[in-house]
C-alpha cells in the first residue's frame, strides 16, 4: 500500500514564498493583506482533484522535479506544508495557488481525491 501524506503546520518560510509570489500579482499592499489573512486562516481541507479544476493549472507529471521530491518526501515519512489559496478573480482563474502547486499534484498522484490541508484568502478590494 502506498504511503500517506501527513501534513505539519505552516512554517515562515512558507508564507515568505506564498508573499513573494503574491507581490508578482498584486500591489505590494494587497500582497501583505493576503499573506496576512493566510496567516490567521483556519486550516480546512480540500480535495486535490478539486483544487486543479478551481485553479484551472494542469496536473504536473510525476517525473516533475519538485513533485518528485515531494513524493519522495510522503515516501519517507515527511511531513508536507499545507497549500496557500487567494480566492477571487486574478485574470483567468477563480483560484490562485499562492504556495503549493507541486504538493497538490503529488498528492493527487498518490489520490486524486486526497484531502488537502489549506489556508484560504479573499482577494483584497
Amino acid at each position: 500500500m502506498a504511503k500517506r501524506e501527513r501534513w505539519s503546520q505552516p512554517k515562515a518560510s512558507d508564507y515568505a514564498a506564498a508573499g513573494t509570489y503574491l507581490r508578482l500579482l498584486l500591489v505590494p499592499g494587497q500582497a501583505n493583506q493576503v499573506t496576512n489573512a493566510l496567516k490567521t486562516a483556519p486550516t480546512v481541507t480540500h480535495r486535490a482533484n478539486d483544487l486543479l479544476r478551481a485553479s484551472g493549472l494542469p496536473l504536473l507529471p510525476v517525473d516533475d522535479p519538485e513533485v518528485a521530491k515531494d513524493l519522495k518526501k510522503v515516501s519517507k515519512g515527511k511531513q508536507l506544508a499545507p497549500v496557500f489559496l487567494l480566492r477571487g478573480s486574478l485574470g483567468q482563474r477563480p483560484l490562485t495557488i499562492a504556495d503549493g502547486y507541486h504538493r497538490i499534484c503529488a498528492s493527487y498522484h498518490l489520490e486524486e481525491d486526497a484531502d488537502i490541508p489549506c489556508r484560504l484568502a479573499d482577494l483584497p478590494d
